[in-house]
């Protein structure tokens, strides 16, 4: 691995946390579209610029099954293959997609405005 890189597992664990986030149902194992789009926000994959709430919608739908309302952690993986070179112009695939897991490990979902 190279200098920097991050770990799938890592990856994967803020995957899960988003994935049961407002969702008492949730296993962790798969996510909704709410919650994929949830992350790619407070992560800031989403800029505004390069990727937009739209771009995130239609990735979700492309790497979900076709009768599906929810993906799991390969297409995850599958829709961050997608987004980075588009988050990330002029940077390799595998480039991207580092600075992509980058954004997302360590993150938990967040809650903007509440009040207890």
């Amino acid at each position: 691995m190279a200098e920097g890189s991050v770990s799938v597992a890592e990856v994967e664990t803020s995957f899960q946390k988003f994935a049961v986030h407002g969702d008492t149902k949730a296993t962790g194992k798969e996510m909704n579209g709410k919650n994929f789009a949830k992350i790619c926000k407070d992560c800031h994959i989403i800029d505004g610029k390069n990727v937009t709430t739209t771009d995130v919608d239609i990735v979700f739908s492309k790497v979900k099954a076709k009768s599906a309302r929810v993906i799991t952690f390969e297409q995850f993986n599958q829709a961050l293959t997608e987004l980075a070179p588009k988050r990330f112009k002029g940077k390799s695939k595998e480039e991207a997609l580092q600075q992509l897991y980058g954004l997302i490990v360590g993150k938990e979902p967040t809650n903007i405005g509440v009040t207890v």
